[in-house]
């Protein structure tokens, strides 16, 4: 009986489900996937392992794209995909520069006029995109600003003819000169701004979008006509 007992527990445990077999009919589910490395030296690529020389290289290609965008409106996406306030920056700095040392200015110097130049347009921009998101804009806010900073171009453009014209003499013939150009100008900016936010704003609010506009551009075309240097 020893001898019993003893095979008996030589046997496996498990020596019954060695019989066990799965049938074909028997669905088996999941899935088993081996991942495939598909990575190419383009997605390895980050801007951090470029030049400096091309990082600079591609941000002004973008800018001075931007600015060819401005001068020939039309309905485009670019300045709203790709976004950026080098170029309002840029624009901003020169036109408060330029629009220094008038003599509208006090007896100081003209850093006044530069602090007001720069906070009308900043703050100006800031107030019309508030405005267009509380009127149902579809943009965000730095899009809005890229546009609307951009859009200054034209009149910077018009400030430095204005200021080549005044080293010939500030007559009438010169104010003539000056103010075609101005409205000239005034129309590029607010033609330019509206094309690229038109699509984004309520058919029904375009007019109350563009009125803003409107007045940020007269406002600074204002200063450029009435400077006179000192």
């Amino acid at each position: 009986m020893a001898a019993a007992e003893g095979s008996g527990a030589a046997e496996p445990l498990f020596a019954d489900l060695a019989d066990v077999s799965i049938s074909g009919e028997v669905p088996v589910e999941g899935e088993i996937t081996v991942p495939v490395s598909s990575h190419s030296p383009e997605e390895d690529f980050s801007t951090l392992d470029e030049p400096v020389r091309d990082t600079i290289m591609r941000d002004l290609k973008a800018v001075g794209k931007k600015f060819i965008h401005v001068m020939y409106p039309k309905k485009s996406s670019a300045l709203l995909r790709d976004w950026d306030l080098w170029g309002p920056l840029v624009l901003c700095v020169s036109l408060a520069l330029m629009l220094q040392g008038g003599a509208a200015d006090s007896k100081d110097d003209g850093g006044p006029q530069f602090a007001e130049v720069f906070v009308i347009i900043w703050f100006g921009a800031v107030v019309i995109t508030l405005n267009s998101k509380l009127l149902g804009g579809t943009i965000s806010f730095f899009q809005s600003l890229c546009v609307l900073g951009y859009c200054v171009l034209p009149l910077t453009v018009a400030m430095l003819v204005c200021r080549l014209v005044l080293l010939a003499g500030a007559g009438t013939i010169s104010f003539i000169i000056r103010l075609i150009v101005v409205v000239a100008m005034f129309g590029w900016s607010t033609l330019a701004s509206t094309a690229f936010l038109a699509d984004s704003q309520p058919p029904n609010r375009k007019a109350l979008v563009v009125y803003p506009i409107f007045l940020f551009y007269f406002v600074i075309s204002w200063m450029i006509l009435t400077f006179t240097p000192q």
